[in-house]
């Protein structure tokens, strides 16, 4: 059987340049390529793809923007637009039988849009008459719950703090975001082990780790300017250990486009100095292995000055983990002793280490214990709080952190609400509302609800599509603030409203003139981002000013003048000051346009846990076992897709060309289930509520992955995601881990 090895050896080099190029002709290249000089700068506008920080100024090129953010810039800048032209030609229902590619790629939304269901198509609608339906539908709720307000991670930290703004005084705390989907395993795990949901590492901090152990992540499609980082540290000689089932072509080396020389040469920096491939899920029972070794073998290695100050429930864990068993360990991660033995001796060469991971380690029903054991693991020799060390969640989308941060969250801290209602004179209601699980049960259960996305593509974002689709379905009214046409906008429920909004490129002016907007990135750092180019559309709003609007025509402004703040956007930055000291100077800090660092306990060793230290968490590792013939499938992008926005059918660095319904599969897995390369299947998901979940018509691709895992494509192979299927303490789908089996297409 022909192996389907990786079609690119290395991340980055020509490879990205011709894409890029080939992005920027194929949406209007002048204009694209001209804002990219102005992506990531000082003064410039914040990249609108994932959350990986900006160097300090003396070390920050004139092209500091990757293949996936010269894509991201193209999309948004792109000729192509999804006018009335389009909703003339076609109705909601032929729309919906387009591929998830062509959707997306009908060009930027114009003008506002009310569903008209009689004759099943979108027509246009004044701004005033749009927020009209909207307050409409807000003033007639049974009860302040039956609104939910979506939030997506490349809302500005202005946009969101007037959105919750907005659903508070309404009354509701139901704020599901796209981190219920990603990183909300990160945020709880990291909560109840070192008392802050946020990294504790640096930029400089790669500059002088020893080592860094990277768990399910894909940085050269999700995150490709963390390759710099990685390149350097390679360079200067620290080790590098990947961990992942699939052999990924970022984490095996890497051509930086933007380094003539090692462009001509075409010579690659190894990335990985070592690579384990592992089962899906069983990161957990790995760290746990790796701790085991430790303590049995080396026990004198841990740091016990730092343990005795900082921490709490250290001997406790100890003995739990002491009594694990072996045999069950290292048959859950299907690595052998002598690599488990490598790996822990690495760890205990090495004072500096950064731990970094991305959905591969969250999206579990285990995903919380498996962050708490990775805490566990830096807390054995006191890797929170040190130089060169600590604690990297690498976050997928551009201000996904800063939305949580300035209170989208569905269970939002006493002391945060104290300080809403003293500064703005209401009482915000305590009740915890819906997480995206909870959202999608209460939509479909009790209908009637009215569902406001801010950004993102909830409909096929979300697990357990067939159930998702009728929740929306079951609304009485959905609205989506987008730049671009996808997949929720044509899930409508009884009335639907699409509100366009500028991009992160373009001029946004109020009343007192050019507004600029702020974001956090993965590393707690808060800049501003001011867009330049001339809007899409005359009819565009900015999202602050469409919530604003919203909040207008429902509230009025007896208690909050939203019109006001929005006429200058440091009136909200100097509200949300107020709210929350850790923006101290907020206005004058980003003025500069250097931004500056918000406040992170853990990396300064002060512990906000109930114990006032960090603390050893005794987790129980879970059989992830299968029956004979099943397989363990995960969800992933493509190297052209962000999120569910699809820029091509193309997967360069894993060799595929013009498909997307495809399952990579393990080459003895083939011959196993008695397939081959090229065949398709069917393939169907098996859950504890006997649903039965199918997708149809997949092709095999042999690939380098570990035997017993397939991968799959997200939305195309979202369907097979159990809603049932979730962490019990973050709600996050499991995502990584569907329990599967192939049939072969008739």
């Amino acid at each position: 059987m022909e192996k389907q090895h990786l079609n690119i050896k290395s991340a980055g080099g020509w490879g990205a340049l011709i894409s890029s190029g080939k992005f920027l002709i194929r949406e209007g290249f002048f204009k694209s390529s001209q804002t990219l000089f102005r992506l990531n700068q000082t003064h410039g506008f914040d990249c609108p793809g994932c959350a990986w920080p900006d160097p300090e100024n003396s070390e920050r090129s004139m092209t500091e923007f990757c293949e996936n953010g010269v894509k991201a810039i193209a999309f948004e800048t792109t000729k192509k637009r999804a006018s009335k032209e389009l909703f003339l030609q076609k109705t909601v229902s032929q729309l919906n039988e387009l591929d998830v590619y062509t959707i997306t790629n009908q060009g930027r939304l114009t003008e506002p849009f009310y569903y008209n269901k009689q004759n099943d198509k979108y027509e246009p609608i004044s701004w005033e008459d749009a927020f009209n339906i909207i307050a409409k539908h807000l003033k007639n709720l049974e009860k302040p719950d039956d609104a939910i307000f979506y939030t997506s991670g490349r809302t500005s930290n202005e946009a969101a703090f007037l959105y919750q703004l907005l659903g508070r005084m309404i009354g509701t705390n139901n704020f599901p975001d796209c981190s219920n989907m990603c990183h909300e395993s990160s945020g709880v795990g990291m909560e109840e082990s070192v008392g802050i949901g946020k990294g504790t590492v640096s930029l400089e901090d790669f500059d002088k780790a020893e080592l860094i152990m990277i768990f399910g992540q894909n940085p050269g499609t999700n995150h490709p300017r963390m390759l710099s980082e990685l390149q350097k540290a390679s360079k200067r000689g620290a080790k590098i250990v990947s961990i992942n089932p699939l052999k990924e072509a970022g984490l095996v080396s890497f051509i930086h486009p933007q380094d003539i020389g090692q462009m001509i040469s075409n010579k690659a920096t190894a990335i990985s100095s070592h690579y384990y491939q592992v089962k899906m899920g069983s990161d957990m029972a790995l760290i746990q292995a790796i701790i085991k070794y430790i303590l049995e073998m080396h026990s004198d290695s841990v740091d016990k000055v730092f343990i005795k100050a900082h921490t709490s429930g250290f001997e406790e864990y100890k003995k739990n983990i002491l009594e694990k068993k072996w045999p069950f360990l290292l048959e859950q991660t299907s690595l052998s002793m002598e690599e488990v033995i490598e790996i822990s001796e690495l760890y205990l060469n090495s004072e500096k280490t950064i731990c970094c991971w991305a959905m591969g380690l969250t999206q579990h029903e285990h995903g919380v214990a498996t962050i708490e054991e990775l805490m566990n693991l830096l807390l054995l020799k006191g890797n929170i709080g040190k130089e060169g060390a600590g604690a990297c969640p690498v976050r997928g989308h551009s201000n996904v952190q800063g939305d949580r941060t300035v209170g989208i969250s569905e269970a939002p801290k006493e002391e945060f609400l104290q300080k809403i209602d003293s500064v703005f004179n209401f009482k915000s209601p305590r009740t915890h509302g819906f997480d995206m699980v909870h959202a999608i049960k209460a939509m479909h259960k009790e209908k009637n609800k009215v569902f406001i996305g801010l950004g993102g593509n909830f409909a096929d974002a979300a697990p357990d599509t067939k159930l998702t689709y009728e929740a929306l379905k079951a609304c009485n009214l959905t609205v989506h603030i987008s730049t671009h046409l996808n997949k929720s906008h044509l899930i409508c429920g009884k009335e639907a409203l699409i509100l366009p909004c500028l991009g992160r490129t373009e001029l946004d002016i109020q009343l007192h003139g050019v507004q600029s907007v702020t974001v956090e990135d993965s590393m707690s750092m808060v800049h501003s981002s001011k867009g330049r180019n001339v809007p899409a559309s005359r009819d565009l709003k900015s999202e602050p000013a469409i919530i604003a609007g919203i909040a207008n025509a429902t509230l009025g402004n007896k208690k909050v003048d939203f019109l006001d703040l929005i006429s200058d956007y440091s009136k909200i930055r100097e509200k949300i000051e107020e709210v929350l000291p850790s923006f101290i100077s907020y206005n004058n800090s980003i003025e500069n346009g250097e931004g500056f660092e918000l406040y992170n306990s853990a990396k300064n060793r002060v512990w906000k846990t109930k114990t006032k230290k960090a603390n050893f968490i005794v987790n129980e590792v879970p059989n992830l076992t299968l029956e004979k013939n099943h397989l363990s499938l995960m969800t992933m992008r493509s190297h052209d897709q962000f999120n569910t926005t699809v820029y091509d059918t193309n997967d360069r660095y894993r060799g595929i060309k013009n498909k997307r319904k495809i399952i990579f599969l393990n080459e003895k897995d083939v011959k196993k289930l008695r397939l081959s390369n090229g065949e398709f299947v069917n393939i169907q998901s098996h859950s504890r509520d006997k649903i039965k979940r199918e997708v149809l018509n997949f092709e095999v691709v042999v690939y380098d992955i570990k035997e017993g895992c397939a991968a799959a494509y997200f939305p195309e192979a979202t369907p097979l995601v159990s809603i049932e299927h979730h962490d019990k303490k973050s709600f996050t789908p499991s995502y990584k881990f569907i329990d599967i089996t192939l049939e072969k297409t008739l």
